[in-house]
């Protein structure tokens, strides 16, 4: 059965309101209502709160249907206040439809906000900033809870020698190890190379070239070999952990292992971790060697230092303290970097977007974390004068 199209028309000194006043009859109630107000004799009063009560009498009983947009019409029609002036005709109306025009009412009779000034935007960006950085100290609650886990069961799993996952960290130790030597190998003496470019550029005007391999050799063993094989695990290996451990949470793979009756750290967070503790050392060994030769090509290149002069000042004036603060940071940046691919791993909410967010934000995580930690290190062993 079609629904009639709301109507509205005066007969003498009456005014008939029928049919649905809902939102698909909007325009053609609108263009009635237009041209009953233009055909309304001279002296009569423009629609307000009292001159339609006043001069007609209204029928609102052949309504047959109103939404919201149906309502705004009638007490556009009306005035806000017919609702209180003509009790009688309200009376008669259903108590729903009754309740919808109040409402409506009170949302028409309430004044429009005003546009938003300076300070309000200002306030905005304020609230955006706070909102970041409660982002970021709940992310890096939840490492710090992480980690602490990842910590109990690994000291519990030392008591427990054949839960040792042995063939899986022998796995990724040859994916984050040996696979990475060449990548870490290059960069660093490339590094090594522009530091040596570098200081042959700014000691030359000071003749003193020769220290040159004082800065190279200084840099890559306390500094560069550590901080660059970090950055380069960061970006290779705690991206290529989220992604795998994310896809295995896409695929309710976690979910089996904990099925299972396993503990999900202890099979698939330990054994990288460990690996992690086991490569990032090696490959600080190699970053240092490879940046100190490329500092030592460019000496023998261009600054007339022969290699055997170059060994022997390396000798004489670097002492075997700053080889060992350069290695004592790499377990602990391979940890973090470590735990962070993992964490995000686990976070990823099973779509193939949500993977690749997380294993952004893995790369972005473990790059700050590693410059962060070596920042406090370098403050640290300063102070110490180590």
């Amino acid at each position: 059965m079609a629904i009639q199209p709301g109507s509205v028309k005066r007969e003498e000194h009456r005014l008939i309101l029928s049919g649905a006043w809902v939102l698909q009859h909007y325009q053609q109630l609108r263009a009635q209502i237009a041209l009953l107000k233009r055909q309304l004799p001279a002296g009569d009063a423009a629609p307000s709160s009292t001159s339609w009560t006043d001069g007609y009498t209204l029928e609102l009983q052949g309504i047959t249907g109103m939404d919201t947009a149906g309502a705004s019409l009638v007490l556009d029609f009306l005035g806000l206040q017919w609702l209180e002036d003509d009790p009688t005709v309200v009376a008669e109306l259903p108590q729903e439809r009754v309740r919808l025009l109040k409402t409506v009412a009170a949302t028409m009779a309430t004044p429009l906000e005003p546009p938003t000034s300076q300070t309000s935007q200002l306030r905005w960006f304020l609230a955006g900033i706070g909102k970041r950085l409660e982002s970021l100290w709940r992310q890096q609650w939840q490492l710090f809870g992480f980690i602490g886990l990842v910590l109990t069961t690994l000291v519990s799993t030392f008591a427990r020698p054949r839960s040792w996952r042995i063939t899986s960290m022998v796995a990724h130790i040859q994916q984050t190890g040996p696979n990475a030597v060449p990548i870490v190998a290059l960069l660093t003496f490339l590094v090594g190379a522009v530091v040596g470019f570098l200081g042959a550029t700014v000691l030359r005007d000071f003749g003193a070239t020769i220290y040159t391999v004082n800065l190279v050799v200084f840099s890559f063993l306390r500094e560069f070999g550590v901080l660059l094989a970090a950055i380069l695990l960061a970006g290779r290996t705690a991206s290529a952990f989220t992604a795998q451990l994310g896809s295995m949470k896409a695929n309710e793979e976690i979910d089996a292992i904990r099925a299972l009756g396993l503990d999900p750290i202890e099979v698939l967070v330990l054994p990288r971790v460990m690996a992690m503790l086991v490569t990032l050392p090696i490959l600080t060994f190699v970053g240092m060697l490879s940046g100190i030769a490329g500092g030592a090509l460019v000496c023998v290149t261009s600054l007339d230092i022969s290699l055997f002069q170059f060994v022997s000042i390396v000798g004489r004036d670097i002492s075997l303290t700053h080889f060992v603060v350069g290695m004592v940071k790499a377990p602990v940046f391979a940890f973090v970097v470590g735990v962070i691919g993992c964490l995000e791993g686990f976070k990823v909410s099973g779509s193939a977007q949500s993977v690749g967010e997380h294993t952004t934000s893995s790369v972005v995580q473990s790059i700050f974390m590693v410059i962060l930690l070596n920042a406090i290190a370098a403050l640290f062993f300063m102070q110490m004068g180590w």
